[in-house]
């Protein structure tokens, strides 16, 4: 079986200088490898095929087969690293908080492993007879949630 080690060192050798980041890399047992990369303006075929090539000119498919699938991480897929959080900042998301409930808002901030989400949410207003609708801050780890993901609006 390859080694994912191995192919994360690779890939991180390819990354450099670049402003590509990774998102994901799968190793499964019959030597199916999945490299997931991201960027801040979206991810180019020819960038896929760039780091695939570069994989395979590092592993040896004389010593072990294997199937390479070099891809973007999926939009609207939740997010796995911190740096999707932060390209994310000032655009809608979808959370799962631990406690299963679904919130929607717009990501405002990213700090370590932490991040807030403003929401709308009704709550008495003083002078009001109905509640209303407020913006309302709600902070979150990343390793709490179930996931966070970016919303798809077609409105």
């Amino acid at each position: 079986m390859i080694d994912k080690n191995v192919v994360k060192t690779v890939v991180e050798e390819w990354l450099q200088d670049k402003e590509y980041f990774l998102v994901d890399i799968e190793v499964s047992t019959d030597d199916r490898i999945v490299v997931e990369i991201d960027h801040a303006d979206g991810v180019w075929i020819e960038d896929c095929v760039s780091l695939s090539r570069f994989i395979e000119d590092h592993l040896n498919r004389d010593e072990e087969d294997y199937e390479l699938e070099v891809g973007s991480a999926g939009i609207g897929q939740p997010f796995k690293v911190e740096q999707q959080y932060i390209n994310c900042i000032g655009k809608n998301v979808e959370v799962l908080a631990a406690d299963g409930k679904k919130l929607e808002g717009v990501l405002k901030s990213v700090d370590g492993r932490q991040f807030v989400v403003t929401v709308s949410e009704k709550q008495k207003v003083e002078g009001k007879k109905r509640p209303q609708l407020v913006e309302v801050e709600k902070q979150f780890s990343m390793d709490e949630v179930k996931y966070c993901k970016y919303l798809i609006n077609f409105k």
